[in-house]
């Protein structure tokens, strides 16, 4: 097992996907740095339920707007070209956290422009893709994915520098992994060669063709759907987790990052294994009952968390976490699969879908907490929600069983 991921790891280039991955993983720690520091944000601007929901979500939609546009500008001009901006706008954005961060108005504008952050998404993939062969593609965007664990490291890290220095200042230490990133990047992700012998313009109208057909492909929808959900739920709840524990647990900042990094921690080391096994299974078969389960912990947490104890709860929050993650891998195979000659477009809509469902969870936790004075009602919804993606992802087993349908540029 561990020599045969070795020689996956050597079947393409390695140091593309260690550039990816660390694009990814720092990318994550600023896109998620106001939810882990929401508690002192909060307390210092004097925020309501809703205000909290809306303060940890505005990144969130920024990153799913801003994904709609890089995922098409990687494949037109090169994700390592873009990847350099987008390092450069994460650092300007944390500058101005730092700097001009005083007020609520001035976090949410600047919330917008942490969402470039976000976008590293629709870089990071695409390199992991474009350097490993077919047969390894879930595995490589699943490794390249595990940046989602720089929520890991944001949460432990960040609330404990905020104990000895203001929370602004936080955000301007931030920079310094930021630019030297920006400098490894450089120096181990291979050149978008590919870009350079063919003319802006054949460029553009290859993309443009792909693009109007991908938007005509009802499995894009679907596949949008479902990862507005597992991403979404991930990113949504790695996001509001420090508010939950805190407002209805009564859970310190410390030790609410710490209990927020357990549970990115399961859901980014899950994703790698999600692809691994959509691989070797195929991830249409996968799918169908993962919802299901995860829906059913979401059911579970809706009726007993005010009951069952921080504990408990705890382990059914890191199994839902590890669950999603899981997901988000088997997801992105099945990408790989269907649009393998457009990943940016394809990470930039589908990344944008699991942004926009990460930007509502909170918003509806915090507005629903306002309204009936707990959280049932939002474990409630998106139980819900997940139940209606595991009878999706059902009829659509049903439909066209483990086959996908023709990749979208032959069509």
């Amino acid at each position: 097992m561990i020599q045969q991921a070795i020689r996956a790891f050597q079947s393409g280039h390695w140091p593309t996907l260690v550039g990816a991955w660390l694009h990814f993983e720092v990318s994550f720690m600023v896109w998620l740095l106001i939810g882990v520091l929401s508690i002192p944000i909060s307390e210092d601007f004097g925020l309501t339920a809703t205000q909290k929901g809306f303060l940890v979500g505005v990144p969130l939609l920024g990153g799913a707007i801003l994904r709609i546009f890089v995922g098409p500008l990687a494949d037109q001009f090169g994700a390592k070209r873009l990847g350099l901006g987008i390092l450069g706008l994460e650092g300007l954005a944390l500058f101005s956290v730092w700097q001009w961060g005083v007020s609520l108005e001035a976090m949410f504008g600047i919330g917008i422009l942490l969402g470039f952050a976000g976008a590293s998404f629709a870089i990071a993939l695409p390199l992991a893709s474009q350097a490993y062969p077919p047969n390894f593609q879930g595995l490589a965007m699943g490794v390249a994915a595990v940046g989602t664990s720089g929520v890991l490291i944001t949460s432990l890290v960040a609330p404990r520098l905020a104990q000895y220095m203001d929370w602004n200042q936080v955000f301007g230490v931030m920079l310094l992994p930021v630019i030297l990133t920006f400098f490894i990047f450089l120096l181990t992700v291979q050149s978008d060669a590919k870009t350079t012998s063919l003319t802006l313009a054949s460029i553009h109208n290859r993309s443009y063709f792909y693009f109007i057909n991908s938007l005509k492909d009802p499995f894009m929808y679907w596949l949008c759907f479902l990862y507005a959900v597992t991403f979404g739920g991930f990113v949504g709840f790695s996001s509001y987790l420090p508010i939950f524990l805190h407002d209805q647990y009564q859970v310190g900042m410390v030790m609410a990052g710490a209990l927020t990094a357990i549970c990115a921690f399961a859901g980014s080391l899950a994703r790698p294994i999600g692809g691994y096994m959509a691989d070797r299974c195929g991830g249409l078969s996968l799918l169908k009952s993962l919802f299901t389960a995860i829906a059913l912990l979401c059911f579970l947490l809706s009726v007993f968390f005010q009951v069952a104890g921080l504990g408990w709860v705890m382990v059914a929050i890191v199994l839902m976490m590890g669950g999603l993650g899981f997901g988000n891998g088997v997801i992105f195979q099945v990408v790989s699969s269907r649009f393998s000659r457009l990943m940016g477009t394809a990470s930039g809509l589908i990344g944008a879908a699991g942004g926009i469902g990460g930007f509502f969870l909170p918003v509806w936790f915090g507005w629903l907490k306002d309204v009936s004075g707990g959280f049932s009602s939002g474990f409630l919804i998106f139980g819900i929600i997940l139940g209606m993606a595991g009878i999706s992802a059902m009829i659509v087993f049903r439909t066209i069983g483990t086959a996908l349908p023709k990749p979208v540029e032959e069509f």
